[in-house]
């Protein structure tokens, strides 16, 4: 068995038992980011990039995600104002 099945089936057994203490909001922002990290990996994998290339999509898919879960749980974005500052309003429905 290789490496990635490997860790893909050690997430699936261990994953619940680690989200066992977590609250809902906890357990969505983790698997969210699990989630996202996964997907940005798995895609650059699909398009052909190297391992550095491909770390670095998951390292930014699982920011994503996790950015997304806390947005999703706040209903709060933060908007740039295009100087460096942002603005932090209602996320658009």
């Amino acid at each position: 068995m290789n490496i990635v099945k490997k860790t893909a089936l050690s997430i699936a057994l261990i994953g619940p038992l680690a989200l066992a203490g977590c609250t809902a909001a906890e357990q969505n922002t983790a698997i969210a980011t699990v989630g996202g990290g996964a997907l940005g990996a798995v895609t650059a994998a699909a398009l052909g990039a190297n391992a550095g290339w491909i770390a670095v999509a998951g390292v930014a898919g699982a920011t994503a995600g996790a950015l997304y879960a806390r947005n999703s749980q706040t209903g709060q974005c933060a908007y740039s104002n295009g100087d460096g500052t942002y603005t932090v309003r209602p996320c658009p429905r």
